[in-house]
């Protein structure tokens, strides 16, 4: 490149970057001076909007009992009132999701699913999620974040200037990917700083804080064991998109400035009542998993993976985990078209794909094809078992089965019994599907937590899922007359 060249763009890039150092603001509850961008607060609210209609049916749709909804909106406005702006309007929604979530979108949007209201013991801890998630819209993060990831790429934009593209559509197309990566540590300090200051405002135990987070790992511990990946998080579990530490929420509470609240509110009683009822797990809207057996009553159909394989349901897919990471994965097909399922395997679904063994199948009176593929995954040498469903002139499903190839001969049996497994439901048999509920259970004279237990419906772990529901460890005992979580069906 020339010296004229190099000088002119020089140039370019440091008139580009003026109004960017010009975006400076001074954020709300924090003080701390923080580049933005040029990101308004009319702007957050714009993209807040925007992706709120994306958010809500990624997470299974918006909970529909208004009793919960409402009393849990009614937490969230009491604090945002005792915030540094106490004008912004916020919505809060209750996601319909078994998953321990909760974050916030600009513009005020803040979201929690009812998994993590399954989980919280009283309405000071749900009050200290809320609270948190307040402080990153307040101390405007999403903004901030923005800012930064300008400000990384003006070398970009000053390229872009100089090969004709517009900085408006750098900006524009920047916003909506920045504003839900995950919040750096210190915007994390910073909102549980302010989220300790508006509970206390709002006459909470900001130690409420403290006491979910214990909740939370261990819900988070024994997660992970099911999934046979001990210590790994979830990637949309609260822990993973949100990681805080017992020290430091402990360093935020005395380093929030909030005076001590006289005979602080936690409402465990008011909040068991509210959630008595709550859905538990699946939403039979979403499917169900029942051990090893999926069923959708809406859908109509049902499948039963092999023994020593656990089921998990996902928002696309359904997937099992089984012996030294053998797979099945469940979808629907994203492209349905008519002939021989044959010619779908291999010219649309697996085009490209090398498919050995292609045969048609007839499983439980549906048009069936299979084939077969080998790979390499992270661990080595893979077999590949793809099965293509049709379940009616429109619907056609897909079951991918990966296994290790020193394992696939022992697991054939069980996975070619999961691929004839998969049948229509009856109208009858999806009517009598119903899903799990939370209900609030008052202990008898000499009732123990292995006996409470034994009643919940689940086919393993009973004790241990009623101990990490309860926030007990098995050591632990309770008087007559306690309340405690149960689920039944």
């Amino acid at each position: 490149m020339s010296l004229r060249r190099t000088s002119r763009l020089l140039t370019l890039l440091g008139l580009a970057a003026l109004p960017l150092l010009a975006a400076c603001e001074t954020a709300p509850g924090t003080g701390r001076t923080i580049f933005t961008g040029g990101m308004s607060v009319a702007d957050e609210t714009q993209l807040g909007y925007r992706e709120h209609q994306k958010i809500v049916p990624q997470f299974g749709g918006a909970y529909a009992d208004p009793a919960v909804t409402g009393y849990i909106a009614s937490i969230g406005d009491l604090l945002a009132r005792t915030s540094e702006t106490p004008n912004t309007k916020f919505t809060f929604t209750v996601l319909d999701t078994p998953i321990v979530n909760a974050f916030a979108l600009p513009g005020g949007y803040v979201y929690i699913t009812r998994g993590l209201l399954a989980l919280a013991d009283n309405e000071a801890e749900v009050a200290g999620v809320l609270a948190h998630e307040i402080g990153h819209v307040t101390a405007r993060h999403s903004a901030e974040r923005y800012g930064q990831t300008l400000a990384a790429n003006v070398f970009g934009l000053g390229l872009g200037l100089v090969l004709g593209r517009g900085l408006a559509t750098d900006f524009y197309g920047t916003v909506a990917g920045v504003a839900l990566r995950s919040y750096s540590r210190e915007q994390e300090y910073e909102s549980d700083l302010l989220g300790v200051r508006y509970m206390a405002r709002a006459g909470y135990d900001p130690g409420a804080m403290a006491s979910f987070l214990s909740r939370l790992q261990a819900h988070g511990q024994f997660e992970s064991e099911l999934r046979g990946e001990p210590g790994q998080a979830d990637r949309l579990d609260i822990l993973q998109t949100h990681p805080r530490t017992a020290d430091r929420i402990a360093r935020a509470i005395q380093e929030a400035g909030a005076k001590t609240v006289a005979d602080p509110m936690t409402a465990r009683d008011l909040y068991l009542d509210k959630i008595d009822g709550l859905l538990y797990g699946d939403n039979p809207s979403q499917g169900l998993v029942r051990g090893r057996r999926f069923l959708h009553p809406e859908l109509r159909f049902a499948f039963e993976v092999p023994q020593g394989f656990r089921l998990f349901n996902g928002a696309s897919r359904v997937t099992a985990r089984g012996p030294e990471g053998a797979t099945i994965a469940f979808e629907p097909a994203k492209q349905v078209v008519r002939g021989p399922m044959t010619a779908y395997l291999t010219r649309v679904w697996a085009e490209g794909v090398a498919l050995d063994e292609v045969e048609s199948l007839t499983v439980n009176g549906m048009a069936t094809a299979t084939g077969h593929a080998r790979g390499r995954g992270k661990n080595g040498a893979i077999d590949l078992r793809l099965v293509a469903f049709r379940y009616d002139p429109q619907t056609i499903y897909h079951m991918i089965f990966e296994t290790p190839v020193r394992r696939t001969a022992a697991l054939s049996r069980g996975l070619r019994e999961t691929t004839y497994s998969f049948r229509r439901l009856s109208a009858a048999e999806a009517a009598r599907l119903k899903p799990r509920r939370l209900r609030i259970h008052r202990t008898g004279a000499g009732e123990t937590a292995a006996r409470i237990a034994a009643r919940m419906p689940f086919e393993d772990h009973r004790l241990r899922r009623f101990l990490v529901l309860n926030g007990l460890n098995r050591d632990q005992s309770f008087p007559t007359g306690h309340r405690v979580k149960t689920v039944t069906e």
